[in-house]
């Protein structure tokens, strides 16, 4: 509490709007184009006809751009495209004694594609009905936003493409605060790398956006919640960068699903019925600071808005109100006779669908339909939150369903899975001790790393958004990683991407035909004494190109790791995309007494077509013996 009492007192000296006492009362008007809400210090103006914001003006200075591709803030599923359009006010200020004004645009699909988002066809991507909302308070130095999508089951099957909110600001606006690696001046003439340096994960930063040295003005988008959005606490995307125009607009965005990083997936099937709110988030603007003093005042409003969630003034649209959810307890207890201690530390646990197959029918697919899971879902909502290294959690604000129990901490390798964990609307639940197993396939002989989901304990990991990172390994390790169990530093010994080794001085990854050499990471180890049974290498993966890894055991070929999934986390400038792992299991008896060296290779090609290792372990299993 005294971090949050800090920061919120701090808040109060960055920006003091106007006082409830003497704020002045919410007033919407509109004409035939348009809805204006203002409630004198901010102004928004409404497009009819899309849903876009085209103007949003703080204490009557324009923060928004309208000289940059799509100008001002819009959905980039908006309602244009379908067979009729609706337009009302949904909370009439004259009916609250001018507490609160909100606004809708609505289109109707009629089961024709609605949306125009990246990767959208000419005539348009989804068909749902879309309806946009804005809602501004009185003394409120920010409005919400929020989009409701209704599949109804006469409209055909379907898969959305990206779909985000988008923000493009005021050319003021020089400071760029992603997160606590990517907060930096960012002039429109500053050209560095490209877009994807600036990913970064939505779960742990909900409040980002940019702020003006010159008019100590700041614009954030606020996330009071990411139950929306998709991929759980694991998932990267954009929050903010410069546009490409030649404007160089900065541009705050809000993907709640996308293709980036392994995506996450929408896919109906004909008949059904799917309904998703996307938001409310807000968009806050600050002033009286620099970029820091203002970046802390608007992470404050993020805590007081996520104190408010759910939002008691949202109605008609599929949102659980605080009577209707309820907060799921209880303690992971974890059983790892291999590895000491229960502690649980940077313990994730989550409620979320169980896995389930696409019911979208792919064009000329063969064999099963695609496995989504929670990495790769945005058709449903997730609920995650950070336990104690106890074991404890609450999941606060579930809204009745049936879930899958979810849970990750660093230093174990895999995931609990608790199914059917039911909840009743308005009822807490206490799920009392649950018990996570590691999977183990027998005696565990070393391991390199931290299972972790992503690869922060590698060398290079501390420039990890950097795109020259894959032709940095060549220059750091010219004769290839050599790990030694026992004596070497994961931090030093063992760089972050296998990459192929490029040998090319004036390669350059961003523009193409960088390629390099097979390169081969080299695990030596000793052991007292030769083994039998069998031997299994674990690997854990989040991110990559290559399609496989070769594997050699004392210079013997065992296996390949392969079936990997592309999710473009090295050529994109990330430390995590998807996580999974794989097995190369070999005759034990092929490991000696004395030194032995596992070897992973990756195939000679373009230098970003590698692979990302989260954490590798090698186990015996004695009792399995071979002929």
């Amino acid at each position: 509490m005294k971090t949050l009492l800090t920061l919120t007192v701090f808040a109060a000296l960055v920006i003091a709007p106007a006082t409830a006492a003497r704020a002045q009362n919410v007033a919407v008007t509109e004409d035939e184009a348009s809805f204006t809400l203002s409630n004198g210090i901010m102004t928004a103006r409404v497009l009819k006809r899309n849903g876009d914001m085209s103007s949003l003006t703080y204490r009557g200075r324009e923060v928004l751009t309208d000289k940059s591709g799509h100008a001002g803030a819009y959905w980039s599923h908006d309602t244009t495209g379908g067979t009729r359009l609706s337009t009302r006010i949904t909370i009439d200020p004259k009916t609250n004694g001018g507490e609160r004004a909100e606004v809708s645009v609505k289109g109707i699909s009629g089961g024709v594609k609605m949306g125009h988002g990246p990767g959208a066809a000419a005539d348009g991507d989804f068909p749902a009905d879309i309806e946009i909302r804005y809602t501004l308070n009185r003394g409120d130095s920010g409005i919400y936003t929020y989009c409701f999508f209704e599949h109804r089951p006469e409209y055909p099957a379907a898969t959305m493409t990206e779909a985000r909110f988008a923000a493009k600001l005021a050319a003021t606006f020089d400071w760029m605060t992603v997160d606590a690696k990517r907060d930096m001046y960012f002039p429109p003439d500053l050209h560095e790398g490209d877009k994807y340096m600036y990913t970064a994960v939505q779960f742990e930063n909900r409040a980002f956006g940019w702020s003006s040295t010159k008019d100590r003005l700041g614009f954030w988008v606020i996330n009071p919640s990411v139950e929306f959005m998709s991929g759980g606490p694991t998932k990267v995307d954009f929050l903010s960068h410069r546009d490409t125009t030649a404007v160089a607009a900065p541009v705050v965005f809000n993907y709640w699903r996308s293709s980036h990083y392994g995506g996450a997936a929408v896919d109906v099937g004909a008949g059904e019925r799917w309904t998703k709110t996307i938001g409310p988030f807000f968009l806050y603007v600050n002033e009286g600071g620099d970029p820091q003093a203002l970046a802390s005042d608007a992470r404050a409003r993020q805590l007081a808005e996520a104190a408010k969630w759910p939002y008691d003034w949202v109605a008609g649209v599929d949102y659980a109100h605080r009577n209707e959810r309820a907060t799921v307890k209880g303690r992971i207890l974890l059983r790892d006779p291999q590895a000491p201690g229960t502690r649980l530390p940077n313990l994730l646990v989550g409620l979320t669908v169980a896995s389930y197959a696409s019911p979208y029918p792919r064009p000329n697919a063969t064999g099963a339909p695609r496995q989504i899971d929670w990495q790769t879902d945005a058709k449903h909502y997730q609920f995650w939150v950070h336990g104690e290294e106890d074991g404890t959690f609450a999941i606060p604000h579930v809204p009745p369903g049936t879930y899958t129990l979810r849970a990750l901490a660093d230093g174990v390798l895999g995931e609990l899975a608790h199914a059917n964990v039911k909840v009743e609307a308005g009822t807490p639940l206490d799920l009392g001790q649950v018990t996570w197993t590691p999977v183990r396939r027998g005696r565990q002989l070393w391991e390199v790393g931290v299972p972790n989901r992503t690869a922060t304990e590698f060398a290079g990991a501390d420039r990890f958004w950097r795109p020259e990172m894959p032709l940095e390994y060549a220059k750091r390790f010219p004769n290839d990683v050599r790990f030694v169990v026992g004596t070497s530093n994961a931090a030093k010994d063992w760089f972050f991407q296998q990459v192929p080794h490029n040998e090319n001085p004036a390669a350059d990854p961003l523009r193409g035909g960088a390629s390099g050499r097979a390169t081969p990471y080299a695990i030596s180890f000793d052991l007292a004494s030769a083994q039998r049974g069998r031997a299994i290498l674990r690997v854990a993966l989040c991110g990559g190109g290559a399609r496989e890894v070769e594997v050699t055991v004392n210079g013997q070929a065992v296996g390949k790791i392969d079936r990997l999934q592309v999710d473009g986390a090295i050529n994109r400038h990330s430390i995590q995309g998807l996580w999974y792992e794989r097995e190369v299991t070999f005759d034990a008896t092929m490991l000696k007494a004395g030194t032995n060296v596992v070897t992973l290779t990756v195939p000679a090609g373009p230098v970003n077509n590698g692979v990302i290792y989260d954490y590798l372990r090698l186990e015996v299993d004695d009792l399995v013996l071979r002929p």
